[in-house]
């Protein structure tokens, strides 16, 4: 196995969202934006830094938040805390009680804990919502909550197991869930952790680790497998496997406008990377462990045919560690910013954009903030499709305008 680069240590107790540095020991004290700048997509040149982006911060400050999502058509917006409760932001002021809290049954700390939620699409008439942690033991449980009679408290009773994965280490669980437009659940999985991905479970099909997960959880008990998934009979492959080869997708979106799925994967020790893919296209392999980024991580046998390359690539200078992928804005405050997709990285904190055009990212933009925004966690968006930063250190910020 490739041994690790060796570097400073970023923080006492690194974010889930700092993937690559818990095997690679990656994390180096955060750059700010004048020096952050990095080449990407071997174009070997920096990424102008763009006008400021104007931000505010939205209710007060979190402890260790991982996302911020709202459900569809309403106006609230909902907080994930990693040690397992879920906070409720209702006209711009935190709702004293937890809407959810499990943090008896979650280990947190690292890259474990209570990684996301996702809302059914018929939340307003269902009350479903669905969360991905990590259990004591370490292993990964994605679960049904519904809400009470009280929208403002969810019901812990109510949990349904959807999901168990055993996960071998304690780092790479990957833990998005997402719904996409064909009203599918989605769930990011990392390659179960470690250093690269020493089972080769990116690579094997018969492994639900190191894979994006599709499943229907609007029929079957506790789910059915929609008939498009590659491996849906159940012969070459788990049948709830969507895309393979991933390493630790520490965030993907869905374009709706465009009908695009962005995924942002960390790197091991020299790359992080994002790809940009049809939201229909099933079976995709995004390469690792046999890539990483778009160089070869294999000494031998690495053929690239039948790969997917990603749109873009960044390397660890500059302070970088763990690329945070984000959404494109869709919304209609800063029409300025339309169609650009905004990521980070956890270690480097600046804020950076591009556009995805004709098969490439093309207008790649760093911007200007007020304030150093430090460790991104997660991006987050509205039901009017506005932008929001979550960041480790416990504030949430929405994005206002463009100076």
């Amino acid at each position: 196995m490739r041994k690790h680069k060796s570097r400073e240590t970023v923080l006492a107790i690194m974010a889930a969202a700092a993937a690559a540095c818990a095997d690679s020991n990656a994390g180096t004290a955060r750059a700010g934006l004048a020096d952050s700048a990095a080449s990407i997509a071997g174009a070997g040149s920096a990424i102008p830094v763009a006008a400021e982006m104007r931000l505010e911060r939205v209710g007060g400050r979190f402890d260790q938040p991982l996302q911020v999502v709202s459900p569809p058509g309403d106006p609230r917006l909902f907080v994930v805390e990693q040690d397992g409760r879920i906070r409720l932001i209702r006209g711009g002021s935190v709702v004293p009680a937890a809407f959810l809290d499990i943090s008896t049954r979650v280990r947190s700390g690292g890259e474990q804990g209570l990684l996301s939620m996702a809302f059914h699409p018929g939340y307003r008439t269902n009350g479903q919502f669905f969360v991905n942690f990590t259990d004591r033991n370490g292993d990964t449980h994605v679960e049904r909550f519904m809400v009470s009679s009280n929208p403002d408290v969810a019901d812990p009773a109510s949990a349904k197991l959807i999901l168990k994965i055993d996960q071998p280490y304690s780092n790479h669980n990957g833990g998005l869930v997402m719904f996409g437009a064909d009203g599918m659940l989605y769930v990011g999985m990392g390659d179960g952790g470690s250093g690269g991905d020493p089972r080769g479970n990116g690579q094997d099909p018969r492994a639900l680790l190191g894979k994006i997960l599709r499943i229907d959880v609007s029929r079957g008990d506790p789910y059915s497998i929609p008939p498009g998934n590659p491996f849906a009979d159940g012969a070459a492959g788990r049948r709830e496997i969507w895309a393979t080869g991933m390493r630790n997708p520490w965030r993907f979106s869905f374009d709706r406008s465009a009908s695009l799925l962005y995924i942002a994967d960390v790197g091991q020790n020299e790359q992080e990377e994002i790809s940009v893919v049809p939201a229909n296209r099933a079976g995709v392999n995004f390469g690792w462990n046999i890539m990483e980024g778009d160089r070869c991580y294999r000494p031998r046998n690495c053929r690239r045919d039948g790969l997917e390359m990603p749109a873009l690539t960044y390397g660890r200078d500059g302070g970088s560690c763990s690329v945070t992928g984000g959404f494109v804005y869709r919304g209609k405050r800063i029409p300025a910013i339309a169609g650009h997709y905004f990521y980070s990285d956890y270690c480097a904190g600046w804020l950076r954009s591009f556009r995805y055009q004709n098969g490439a990212a093309t207008d790649r933009r760093e911007w200007k903030t007020e304030e150093e925004i430090g460790n991104v966690t997660s991006f987050g968006e509205d039901a009017a499709g506005e932008l929001y930063i979550v960041t480790h250190g416990g504030r949430v910020y929405r994005m206002i305008g463009v100076n």
